[in-house]
C-alpha cells in the first residue's frame, strides 16, 4: 500500500460541465473513451469500471489486459487488489460486530486484543486507543502503508508486522499522537483492527469476512486470502510498474484488513450500495443507519468516517463519500453518493492514479453527480 493519493483527490476538485445528454449508451462512450485516453496517455495496462445508479449495478466493463505479458483481456469479472479499499469494507465486519454488541466503539482496545497488545507510553496512559480511533485514523498510529512481500519472500506473522520484527518490512505500529487530536492515516491502525477481528472471533481473517461482509453484500468472487489460491489466480490481473510485470506479478499482503482484498468493481459497487442503503434506515440493510452513517461522516474536522474518507476536497458540504487505493502495480478508487444510490468504480493495473482520476472525473461529469 503506497502513500494515500492526495493528488488523485486533489485532481477531483476539477470541475466538468455534465453531459447533457441522457442517452445511456453516450454515457458508456463517455466514460469508456476517458478509461481509454487514461490508458494510452498513462501507460496503464489494464483498467475495470463499474457505474451504479439508483441503487443498482448499471453497467461494468473491462478495457487492455491483465498482463503486458500473456496479453489476457480484462473483462468484468477480472480480479485487481483492491489495496486501501480493503479498509472500509473490513471496517464494516466490525461495525456489525458492533451492532451485535460484541464490540463497543469507545473501549481501550487491548481489552480486546488478546494474542497482542498495543504498547502503552505517556499518550495512551491518559487516553487509551479505542475502535473508533483505528477506524477513522485519529488514533496517533504510525506506519502509513505497507509495501508488500514478492513472490519467494518471506512473510511475516501479523504480530512481527505490529512489532516490525523480521521478516516484516514495516516499521513499528506505536502511538506518537494523542489519540483522538488529530487525523493521521495509518494502514497500522487498520492491522491492529484485523487482529483484533481475529483474537474476538477466533477465526482466520478471509473466513470471517466472507462470513460478516463478503457473502451478505453478494461479494462471492472477492477474496482477503493472501496469496491469491492457485484456483482462481486465473483470473487475477499482474501488476504493473514503470510499463513492466512485477517481479513475481502480484505481491503478498498478510495486513489483510489494510490492503489485501482481491475483488471487482463490480462487487466493490455492490458493497457501496449496501451502505448506502444502510444510510436510508431500510428494515433490509447490512448495518443500522446511525452506524452506516458514522461509517461516511469524519470523526473529527479533516478526518473519515469510520471506513470512508467523506469526498471531495472541493465540496463545502461533502456529497460523496468513499476511498482510494494504491498498493504495488494497483491504484484504484471507490466513489459514491451520499443520496441517491450512485457511483462509480475504477480499478487498475498500474502505477498511475492520475489514469484513475481521469476516469472518475469522466462518470462524474457524465452523470451529473
Amino acid at each position: 500500500m503506497f502513500k494515500r493519493p492526495y493528488i488523485l483527490t486533489a485532481l477531483l476538485i476539477s470541475c466538468v460541465a455534465p453531459i447533457l445528454a441522457q442517452d445511456p449508451y453516450t454515457q458508456v462512450q463517455a466514460v469508456s473513451a476517458a478509461a481509454k485516453a487514461a490508458m494510452k496517455k498513462h501507460g496503464v495496462p489494464g483498467v475495470s469500471v463499474a457505474v451504479f445508479r439508483g441503487f443498482q449495478l448499471e453497467w461494468a466493463l473491462g478495457y487492455g489486459v491483465t498482463s503486458l505479458d500473456t496479453k489476457k483481456p480484462v473483462d468484468a469479472l477480472t480480479l485487481f487488489q483492491a489495496a486501501s479499499i480493503s479498509k472500509p469494507v473490513a471496517a464494516l465486519a466490525a461495525m456489525r460486530l458492533v451492532q451485535d454488541k460484541r464490540l463497543i466503539l469507545d473501549r481501550n482496545i487491548n481489552e480486546y486484543l488478546i494474542s497482542w497488545k498495543l504498547p502503552e507510553n505517556e499518550l495512551t496512559r491518559s487516553t487509551p486507543v479505542t475502535l473508533r480511533q483505528l477506524m477513522s485514523h485519529t488514533a496517533g498510529l504510525t506506519v502509513h502503508g505497507f509495501k508488500g512481500y514478492a513472490q519467494g519472500e518471506s512473510v511475516p506473522t501479523l504480530q512481527q508486522v505490529l512489532d516490525g520484527q523480521k521478516p516484516a518490512n514495516s516499521e513499528p505500529v506505536r502511538v506518537t499522537v494523542a489519540p483522538g487530536t488529530k487525523f493521521e492515516y495509518s494502514g497500522g491502525g487498520y492491522t491492529i483492527l484485523q487482529l483484533l477481528l481475529m483474537d474476538l472471533t477466533h477465526l482466520p481473517f478471509p473466513e470471517l469476512m466472507r462470513a460478516m461482509v463478503l457473502d451478505p453484500v453478494g461479494m462471492r468472487f472477492s477474496t482477503y486470502e493472501q496469496p491469491l489460491p492457485a484456483a482462481i489466480v486465473e483470473f487475477a490481473t499482474s501488476g504493473h510498474e514503470k510499463g513492466k510485470v512485477i517481479d513475481g506479478e502480484r505481491h503478498t499482503y498478510p495486513e489483510m484488513a489494510a490492503a489485501g482484498l482481491w475483488t471487482t468493481p463490480s462487487e466493490l459497487a455492490k458493497f457501496a450500495i449496501a451502505i448506502q442503503r444502510a444510510r436510508l434506515g431500510l428494515p433490509d440493510a447490512i448495518l443500522s443507519k446511525e452506524l452506516a452513517i458514522s461509517m461516511t461522516t469524519a470523526i473529527i474536522p479533516g478526518s473519515y468516517g469510520l471506513g470512508f474518507e467523506p469526498m471531495r476536497p472541493s465540496d463545502t458540504e461533502k456529497r460523496f463519500f468513499g476511498h482510494t487505493g494504491g498498493n504495488f502495480g494497483y491504484r484504484c478508487m471507490l466513489l459514491a453518493t451520499l443520496n441517491g444510490g450512485n457511483g462509480v468504480v475504477v480499478m487498475t493495473n498500474g502505477d498511475q492514479f492520475e489514469a484513475v482520476s481521469q476516469i472518475v472525473n469522466a462518470a462524474v461529469a457524465a452523470y451529473g453527480w
